[in-house]
């Protein structure tokens, strides 16, 4: 997986725009990142050693231990992020289903009620 698999696959979610976020390229909703990659900089400051493009996603903070642990290495967390609802995925090792997964659990906790409930009808 790479970037452009989650522009299309976030792109399936309402009123999603691609974007920028701390410079870095990101998915949007209603002017809110869901999630944004990695940009090299940071990488270098806080990054583990890990080839190729990293996404940062929104997680409940009871929740990401559990989805941490059950990914089989491709979601992972860094010490910048310890204790903050967010995540990180290795867009190499991520498979299709668990990168549409994170993606929409992180898009719900920053989209509004009413795209919430879009969202909910189409499923």
């Amino acid at each position: 997986m790479d970037f452009d698999d989650v522009i299309r696959i976030g792109s399936e979610l309402p009123d999603v725009e691609v974007s920028t976020s701390y410079g870095t390229p990101a998915l949007k909703v209603r002017g809110k990142a869901f999630c944004r990659l990695w940009g090299d900089e940071e990488r270098e400051r806080k990054g583990p050693d890990v080839d190729g493009e990293v996404l940062v996603v929104f997680v409940d903070v009871a929740e990401k231990r559990a989805w941490i642990q059950t990914s089989d290495g491709a979601l992972f967390d860094q010490a910048h992020y310890h204790g903050h609802g967010a995540m990180l995925v290795k867009l190499d090792q991520v498979d299709e289903d668990l990168l549409l997964d994170v993606l929409e659990q992180s898009y719900r906790l920053k989209a509004p009620r009413t795209l919430l409930r879009r969202l909910d009808d189409i499923a």
